[in-house]
């Protein structure tokens, strides 16, 4: 145990963001030099606060397995080499989830049944970022190569999970991209205020030096590399392109102009921010923004919007505000629904509840000058208009941040003649093999949209099994230990 008593005598501390009149003025991370940089100061003795409980629920919480006591305690002890091979052990990129996981390890915390939980997601981000500084982080290339060749079809974390593992196990990867560069959702839909693309360029080069080779602007599904064209080429599939298809808003005025998804704003956004030039490029300068959802996606439409200068912003969710504190039916320690503000939340904008979107009003131009709302309630499980308070609220740009159905179905995904279930998501066994013998999903592909650290759990798991498939037993740790053996070849 760290500190036997530091949960009694230490109070819960997170870093102090910079202040919002400072930030909204740039696209640096909202933490004086990077969040762990700014949480060293105080972590140690947060890290003390672990109890090192009997039965750790917080390891339940993390779908990665994080042995989270244990890198604590070394924390705790100023060992930071230990921390970090600690927390290796479990998570190929800490980096990526202490800064963008929401942390339902802390929900589950033991220590959080009565009192404010420990700071494990704050802990976890200062472990990789004093270890990049400290020279801990240094490519891991296998001691042999297999000879079997494995093709990993997206880059998001899933994907970038797989690869790594698979590489380290001694298979030749090559993890294809459509996009310029290599990174999916986490270089084009995460925000550089949320995380500088650094840390990912950083990772992505060791990941090079182990031997894992990057197909960047390369669609697989169209042109000379059809689907069976990769089955020919590969001994192993796995299929870790993410849910991209978006969820649309199909009410009156939807086909005019301003009006757009998410991942058709966010990434142009992150592309100029980083120094790129791209044309016609959709911007908030000056105009009243409306965002159509309440999660992670539309918090990181209002902070996008904040920075480029929009006149107003207002996000807007269908379901009722949740309560401030857990609700009784969300005992610890499941993850609850309440009323949480992120750093973009802190800097601008409206959010309004229990609201439904009945058309969307244009000008004599075509563009979209307003939306017609009305409010709305659950009655016996039903969405049910509130009569009288139809309104209409000005809008200049809509955005629709309203999640994703699964993984496009044409191209390669229906090359492949993977099995999809009622939810479009892509069938697999508990294996995360698909319905075709050697083509494996991870990731929201198979899960649908989820959270980036069970995209890196379940990449991690995947590559598991490949290597069994491959190789007819693994050594790879899997935080989703297979229940079903696949074939061998």
């Amino acid at each position: 145990m760290a500190d036997p008593k530091g949960f009694l005598k230490t109070t819960r501390e997170v870093a102090e963001r910079r202040p919002v009149e400072e930030r909204i003025h740039d696209w640096q991370e909202v933490y004086p030099g990077g969040a762990g940089r700014a949480l060293l100061p105080i972590i140690v003795e947060q890290a003390g606060r672990c109890m090192d409980c009997g039965i750790p629920f917080c390891h339940q919480g993390c779908p990665l397995g994080n042995i989270i006591p244990e890198w604590n305690d070394l924390v705790w002890r100023n060992d930071w080499q230990g921390a970090i091979e600690r927390l290796h052990a479990t998570n190929n990129f800490p980096e990526f989830t202490g800064r963008l996981c929401p942390a339902p390890c802390e929900t589950a915390c033991v220590l959080g049944i009565n009192q404010p939980a420990v700071t494990i997601k704050n802990v976890e981000v200062s472990i990789i970022d004093k270890a990049w500084e400290s020279g801990f982080v240094s490519p891991q290339p296998p001691e042999w190569l297999s000879g079997k060749t494995v093709a990993v079809v997206g880059s998001g974390p899933a994907g970038l999970a797989a690869a790594q593992q698979l590489t380290r196990a001694g298979h030749t990867v090559a993890v294809y991209e459509r996009d310029d560069k290599p990174g999916g959702l986490l270089r084009y839909g995460i925000p550089e205020f949320k995380m500088e693309k650094q840390h990912l360029d950083r990772r992505l080069e060791q990941m090079k030096r182990e031997g894992t080779v990057f197909r960047s602007g390369v669609e697989v599904g169209t042109g000379p590399l059809t689907g069976s064209a990769l089955r020919d080429r590969y001994d192993a599939v796995v299929l870790a392109m993410g849910a991209t298809v978006p969820r649309d808003l199909p009410v009156p005025g939807r086909e005019l102009k301003g009006i757009h998804q998410a991942m058709e704003f966010l990434p142009q956004a992150n592309r100029v921010a980083l120094g790129e030039t791209v044309d016609d490029q959709i911007r908030a300068d000056g105009k009243h923004v409306v965002i159509i959802g309440g999660g992670d996606t539309g918090a990181d439409c209002l902070g996008t919007s904040t920075r480029q200068g929009a006149a107003s912003i207002t996000q807007l969710e269908i379901l009722p505000e949740p309560p401030e504190e857990r609700p009784a039916g969300q005992p610890w320690p499941t993850y609850p629904m309440i009323f949480r503000v992120s750093s973009a939340h802190e800097e601008a904008g409206d959010r309004v509840y229990s609201v439904s979107t009945k058309e969307f009003l244009g000008d004599d131009d075509g563009n979209v000058r307003a939306l017609r709302l009305v409010d709305v309630k659950f009655e016996g499980g039903q969405l049910v208009e509130i009569e009288g308070t139809e309104r209409e609220i000005p809008a200049d740009l809509v955005l629709f941040a309203m999640g994703f159905l699964g993984p496009e179905g044409s191209g390669l995904v229906e090359q492949l003649g993977v099995e999809l279930d009622n939810r479009s998501n892509i069938v697999r066994d508990a294996s995360y093999m698909s319905s075709e013998p050697g083509v494996f999903v991870a990731g929201d592909a198979g899960r649908g949209q989820s959270l980036i650290v069970w995209a890196i759990a379940e990449g991690r798991a995947a590559a598991a099994a490949v290597d069994e498939y491959l190789t007819g037993s693994t050594t790879l740790p899997s935080p989703i230990p297979p229940t079903a053996r696949p074939l061998v070849v």
